[in-house]
């Protein structure tokens, strides 16, 4: 995948002004402050932790200050490396946009490791083929998603990062091909062979989720989403910049919040609460993925948030006529 910098890397970063210093502080607190939301949400939901609302309760909780002090430090770290490191507003663009392309991208690979090995074990334990494969214990543990989620999925999440760092691509048209073939092996094992378990569904939703919803930041870094064009084509760059910065804003990074907000709530919320319980489908014998599933509306929130904060601050430098700006159509041909 090209990211958003490949153009401008190879311009020397413009002046960096005020404005533009405005724009950095505002994007890197957004994403500080992100990362700072989810982990004070672990602390208090996994941990027990008070929370920043506890502070002024009684008795005195220091875990409540340490807390609010995580914050702090996020907006003092955030205003030293803005301030000691003047950058182009393209070039802070580029940055996130590489951090959000290998996030994409480990995540890819570790849903498709995740995949296989499930739906594996499935297939051998809905066949009885299991307990000869493995020890009776470690076959009673396999059948409980509370073991295998720590046990398969997180070490595997853990080398798709890895993997992700070495890769180069997204690979996202082979990911698609995988999902037509799962779907054609439902197909042919169903008509021809009159075999069909829960888990070859289940294999095909959990990547078609993965595919979909990971791969919307990466349709809105190459402008491949639905826009209603009534005015845009005709306005000019710096009019398309207004328009684009205030959009990823007003309406992106406010949907991603919300999101993120409703989501991360509370033990019992709609990402939160299948991710700590393991939630998995009725279907007993069918994979054990669906808390992930709940997950992958969390990913696309903080995905998108990234690549929103992206838009943003290449739409300030396009309002400002900055040079280095993307040229989206050739970048797509490529």
């Amino acid at each position: 995948m090209q990211t958003a910098g490949d153009t401008a890397a190879n311009n020397p970063d413009s002046p960096v002004s005020r404005s533009d210093t405005t724009a950095r502080l505002f994007s890197w607190l957004m994403l500080a402050y992100l990362a700072t939301y989810l982990l004070n949400n672990t602390l208090v939901h996994a941990r027990s932790w008070p929370g920043v609302r506890a502070a002024f309760d009684s008795p005195f909780d220091w875990r409540a200050w340490a807390q609010i002090a995580l914050y702090l430090a996020a907006a003092v770290l955030v205003y030293k490396l803005v301030r000691n490191r003047p950058r182009s507003l393209r070039a802070d663009a580029a940055t996130i946009t590489a951090i959000n392309t290998y996030l994409i991208r480990s995540l890819f690979w570790a849903v498709l490791f995740i995949g296989l090995a499930d739906m594996a074990i499935s297939f051998v334990r809905v066949e009885g083929f299991l307990p000869s494969l493995v020890n009776e214990q470690l076959a009673k543990d396999l059948a409980r998603p509370q073991y295998r989620g720590p046990t398969v999925h997180v070490p595997l999440i853990l080398l798709g990062f890895i993997v992700g760092a070495v890769t180069k691509t997204l690979g996202f048209h082979w990911f698609a091909l995988l999902i037509v073939i799962a779907e054609l092996a439902i197909v042919i094992t169903r008509f021809i062979f009159s075999y069909e378990q829960a888990f070859m569904g289940d294999l095909v939703r959990f990547w078609y989720a993965a595919l979909f919803l990971f791969a919307s930041a990466y349709t809105l870094l190459y402008e491949g989403h639905v826009r209603v064009d009534i005015f845009y084509a005709g306005m000019k760059q710096r009019s398309k910049g207004f328009v684009n910065a205030f959009g990823a804003l007003a309406f992106g990074a406010t949907l991603c919040w919300t999101i993120i907000i409703i989501g991360f709530s509370g033990k019992s919320s709609i990402i939160y609460g299948p991710l700590a319980n393991f939630e998995v489908s009725q279907s007993g014998f069918g994979m054990y993925t669906k808390y992930l599933m709940a997950g992958f509306l969390g990913v696309f929130a903080i995905t998108m948030l990234l690549q929103f904060t992206a838009q943003f601050l290449e739409s300030c430098a396009d309002y400002k006529k900055q040079p280095g700006g993307r040229k989206v159509a050739t970048e797509i041909a490529h």
